[in-house]
């Protein structure tokens, strides 16, 4: 839509012109019925005399436009997006009267009806630039401002906002039907993107805590009443209770907002979101089913992620989204800071060195990578920053210069922070000069190095040893890629592992150190007796991926299940992926590593990023000639293990899981069909309603049922998750007709919400023959454009990124989408952005099969 894409020099020049914004009055009509609601904003501010700006708001209609009692003609000043706000005031009152449109996408304000009882449920997701889609607003996050909501809706909704739920009062009601009316108290000076609404008859659990301050701050947790029977609320307020306690100890300041609700909503495109005392969560977090202990510590980790963003983001705020990356990487480090203190999830950091280091290192390898601290020009910029290097990679350099300037030291510059710049707009510089202040470090050679760069570092050791195996030298050399080649001082720790009596690998010494340069010699491991396993970057205080020397990786190979630790484990594991990503080992000995070692694997999130990447190598890094008969062969191998496992144990069900993803022979859908009509069995494994899906989805993409058993399943599960699940089942059919149809519902006809998209796309890619889809790779290229023009974000990176025919793994691929990116103009360039990212997994694909022969 022209015009949505906001620059930042027009938000420098609207600051200039707009000096305060006071305050804004949002009255919202949520009674109109099912496309529009009411939207009444009433904004005050102070401006220079005689200046000209604008107002951002997406509406479907503006009724009138009046500024200082002044009525300017609405199809003169409005287009739609921007309303035009001529020759204003020193102190100017604008009010704004238009119908805004309900949004499906999860973007601006989201409305959804539950297939289960007929309810309608909405809530807001206003982060980029999204809140302009629900009022008129100056949306940039440098005009902070007091806001009022009044809202006027079905008397028998809840309706949540950033400050306390008022007492309703009833509504005029012509039509007969009970409307109430809810007047919020103005919330504090904040952003307009965590401004929030959440509506409908949403239920709830209600607690409190008495804060360090002796404040009584009210808690609740809200649902859909038709998943309040799976809320296990116990368990999410004692996480969020020693959030607080922490945070606020951390911190040196109370939580800054009068109550702090949690409500898990429907078709939620993102983990959470920081909302101001309204935190809306993924609703895939009240768990209807069995989960992994991995989701159980990733609901814990994303509580605590958005409460820290309470003080780093809510409390104090950037200034402009550059400093996006350091709102996110923050909270993240945080979090998992916050949760390793907890006896449920002391092991955190390895967590974090599994799944959010994995991540960074994917992303950073990308052509398309970037400094953390990234030239945001545009909105444009903001929506394909949000990636592995804005959270994973900036929280691992955070927790890097933690290692550098010290744990308290570093607490005391972030308490100072907030000491000084309380309810107000920063930029990195005003945080670093605190942790400056409270090291004694320099650390502007630091922000050049990690903040200013891209690309990650690789460590190797190298060691000599004498005949009776002392060290003679020992030095580690650091590498770049060539596109990235910057070499960087690092802090970290070398680890030395032996086994004990008991035949586990335990470390016997450590070293921590700085490295710099190309080759750094650590002459303090010179003399000791070279060990059966030598870790670099133990601990993981380093963001850098790590290779083993030749004795290490026989006995990394042979037993990397005796490593009695978690976090050494992961590391070793880290190293095994990278090097089958980058085409320096076979595929096919990182597939035996896998399934050699994971059974004895402790760590639930570990098991999980195991999987995931065994079928990424199994998909794409295996040979093609061998891909058959090694999924064949793993699929034996991953029953096995489930049979082998401890019942009902937490792996035993990761195992299942991952067993019918693959499942393809006659004999293994076999026994995907004997696990749902119960003929067949794994001991102590439960077969709830979202592994049957799971089962359902194995048996479609089998080609062992059809289209009316995934209605029978729906008819059991008539709900969101199953709308979802029969989707993607549906899609996953491995017919010429089924594929066609899932292809007209999302690229045609584009009447999916965003939730349901996302299932049928991962239902359409999901395929034992790749051949099935190829038909669709030129349409895919011919759809693209017209995707992006016309959809919002959210949806069209679902379509570009998801439906791309990376499964057509060949060269062909690749010259058909250089030749794409070779046809798009310069402003399609988050489009660009996206099909590099793409083609880079095909060409990486490629090497690591060439690699695999």
């Amino acid at each position: 839509m022209p015009g949505t894409n906001l620059t930042r020099s027009e938000a420098v020049e609207r600051a200039k012109a707009v000096l305060r914004v006071e305050s804004y009055h949002v009255e919202l009509d949520l009674t109109r019925g099912e496309r529009v609601f009411g939207s009444r904003t009433t904004v005050v501010f102070d401006a220079v005399p005689g200046s000209h700006t604008f107002i951002d708001a997406i509406t479907d209609a503006v009724r009138s436009v009046t500024l200082n009692g002044t009525a300017l003609e609405p199809s003169e000043v409005s287009d739609g997006v921007r309303i035009q706000l001529p020759g204003l005031a020193a102190h100017n009152e604008l009010v704004i009267d238009a119908d805004a449109r309900y949004m499906n996408t999860g973007e601006g304000l989201h409305r959804f009806i539950d297939p289960a009882d007929g309810e309608v449920y909405l809530y807001t997701q206003f982060e980029v630039p999204d809140s302009r889609r629900m009022f008129a607003v100056f949306e940039q996050p440098d005009l902070k401002a007091a806001f009022r909501f009044t809202v006027t809706a079905p008397s028998h909704w809840a309706v949540i906002s950033n400050s306390p739920t008022p007492e309703a009062r009833p509504a005029e009601a012509g039509d007969g039907v009970a409307r109430s009316t809810w007047d919020f108290e103005p919330t504090p000076r904040i952003p307009s993107y965590i401004t929030a609404l959440i509506a409908g008859p949403y239920e709830s659990v209600r607690d409190e805590i008495v804060n360090t301050a002796g404040r009584t701050i009210p808690l609740g947790i809200f649902a859909r009443k038709s998943l309040m029977q799976y809320l296990d609320a116990d368990n999410i307020f004692d996480t969020t209770k020693r959030g607080f306690a922490f945070f606020e100890e951390q911190f040196g300041c109370e939580y800054p907002f009068a109550k702090y609700d949690q409500l898990f909503v429907p078709e939620f495109n993102a983990g959470a979101m920081e909302n101001a005392g309204a935190v809306t969560i993924l609703e895939g977090y009240v768990f209807r089913s069995k989960p992994t202990q991995a989701t159980v510590e990733r609901r814990a980790i994303t509580v605590l992620h958005e409460l820290a963003h309470m003080w780093f983001g809510d409390y104090v705020t950037m200034r402009w989204w550059d400093d996006l990356w350091l709102n996110e990487s923050f909270a993240e480090y945080m979090s998992h800071l916050a949760a390793a203190q907890t006896p449920d999830f002391g092991h955190a950091w390895t967590t974090f060195a599994s799944v959010e280091k994995s991540w960074a290192y994917r992303q950073d390898q990308l052509p398309t990578t970037h400094p953390i601290f990234a030239d945001i020009n545009d909105l444009a910029d903001v929506e394909v920053n949000f990636d592995g290097i804005t959270y994973a990679k900036g929280a691992s350099v955070l927790k890097q210069l933690v290692a550098w300037v010290g744990q308290e030291q570093f607490m005391a510059g972030v308490r100072a922070y907030f000491g000084k710049h309380a309810w107000s707009n920063t930029v990195l510089a005003d945080l670093l000069a605190e942790l400056e202040a409270a090291s004694g470090r320099d650390l502007s050679s630091w922000g050049r190095q990690w903040l200013e760069t891209a690309g990650v570092n690789t460590f190797a050791p190298e060691i000599e040893a004498d005949p009776d195996g002392t060290v003679t030298a020992f030095g580690i050399r650091q590498s770049a890629s060539p596109s990235q080649p910057t070499l960087r001082s690092h802090r970290l720790a070398v680890g030395f592992y032996n086994r004990g009596a008991d035949g586990r690998l335990v470390r016997t010494h450590r070293e921590e150190l700085d490295v710099e340069g190309e080759l750094t010699d650590v002459p303090a491991l010179v003399g000791l007796a070279r060990p059966a396993l030598v870790l670099l970057n133990d601990d993981d205080l380093a963001y850098a991926k790590v290779r083993l020397d030749p004795v290490s990786l026989v006995t990394a190979t042979a037993g990397l299940h005796d490593i009695a630790e978690s976090l050494p484990r992961a590391l070793v594991w880290a190293s095994a992926w990278d090097g089958a990503r980058d085409g320096e080992t076979a595929a096919r000995s990182y597939v035996e590593l896998v399934l050699a070692n994971i059974g004895a694997e402790s760590d639930s999130s570990v098991v999980q990023t195991l999987l995931r990447q065994l079928a990424t190598t199994l998909d794409f890094y295996v040979a093609a000639d061998a891909q058959a008969a090694v999924k064949a062969s793993t699929a034996d191998r991953l029953w096995a293990l489930a049979l082998g496992a401890e019942p009902g144990s937490d792996s035993q069900l990761q195992f299942v899981r991952a067993f019918s993803s693959i499942a393809a022979s006659a004999g293994h859908l076999d026994i995907v069909e004997g696990l749902l009509d119960g003929s067949s069995a794994a001991p102590g494994l439960e077969i709830d309603q979202d592994l049957r899906w799971e089962l359902i989805a194995s048996l479609a993409a089998g080609g062992r049922i059809g289209q009316e058993r995934i209605d029978d399943e729906l008819a059991r599960d008539n709900t969101s998750t199953g709308q979802c699940a029969a989707a993607l089942a549906s899609a996953a059919l491995p017919t010429a007709e089924a594929k066609a149809e899932a292809w007209r519902k999302i690229v045609e006809a584009g009447e999916l919400s965003n939730a349901v998209q996302a299932a049928a796309i991962s239902g359409f890619a999901r395929v034992h023959d790749a051949s099935l889809v190829a038909p669709y790779a030129e349409r895919y290229f011919e759809a693209v454009p017209g995707i992006v023009a016309d959809r919002t974000h959210a949806l069209a990176q679902q379509i570009v990124v998801g439906l791309y025919p990376a499964r057509q793994t060949a060269q062909a691929t690749l010259d058909r989408t250089d030749e794409f990116i070779a046809s798009l103009s310069e402003n399609q360039a988050a489009l660009r952005r996206m099909m590099l990212e793409n083609r880079d997994g095909v060409a990486r694909a490629l090497r690591a099969q060439a690699a695999d022969r």
